[in-house]
């Protein structure tokens, strides 16, 4: 049995999406965002320290605590998934493809896409009422100067490298796609995906898989607020 400590809207659904390719049997334990500013609860850190989802607790080893979606991921392909389902074999290229997006996902990819989603906040609430023209001024600049560019350029960079295959670690299926669908969720939500056949195909062919059909029936798919 894997706990599963998850925050609504958020990461963590990749885990849940996971364990229902594995077919392991879990428990879900949802924690809701402060509705005013949209903040993990406090009752996050009664679990981890830093209080943030997606953590894991797997009662089978002894209730330990796995943090950080890579490492979960990481965790449970070795813990879990004896037969080598959603990763390629030990050794091969495609393993070493799959590393990589693995930890790109997190590591290049989501940086840029949660600043831009940060910025555009600044000339909303709870954003003082007088500093919101120069928020939304300073937001416009950065967006022009850095994030637009450095977004586009991983996009670019994501769309070329399906031309290797369906997948991100080549032509099967694997525990990278799960963890490189936020990113270009989060990517889809702001229409940044035009022009770009090979990712929106990706998209499509993750939300026709079973497991991610039954995980957002259970937990919803993730959506990234308009800024």
């Amino acid at each position: 049995m894997i706990e599963v400590h998850h925050l609504e809207n958020s990461r963590s659904q990749r885990v849940v999406w996971l364990l229902e390719e594995l077919g392991l049997e879990y428990e879900l334990v949802t924690h809701r965002r402060d509705p005013a500013t949209l903040q993990a609860p406090d009752s996050l850190r009664a679990v981890h320290p830093l209080g943030k989802a997606p953590v894991i607790r797997d009662l089978a080893d002894n209730g330990r605590v796995v943090a950080e979606s890579g490492a979960i991921i990481d965790y449970l392909i070795e813990q879990h998934d004896a037969e080598g389902r959603l990763a390629p074999p030990r050794g091969s290229d495609a393993r070493e493809r799959y590393r990589f997006w693995l930890h790109h996902a997190e590591g290049s990819g989501m940086g840029p896409l949660v600043m831009r989603l940060v910025f555009s906040r600044l000339g909303q609430p709870p954003v003082p009422a007088l500093a919101r023209p120069l928020g939304r001024l300073f937001a416009r600049g950065v967006e022009q100067q850095y994030l637009g560019p450095e977004i586009r350029r991983l996009r670019d960079f994501w769309e070329s490298e399906l031309a290797a295959g369906p997948w991100f670690a080549g032509e099967t299926f694997s525990a990278a796609d799960i963890q490189m669908s936020f990113p270009v969720l989060a990517l889809a939500a702001g229409g940044g995906l035009a022009g770009c056949p090979r990712l929106q195909g990706f998209l499509a062919a993750c939300r026709e898989r079973e497991a991610h059909v039954r995980t957002v029936a259970h937990i919803g798919e993730f959506r990234l607020a308009a800024g």
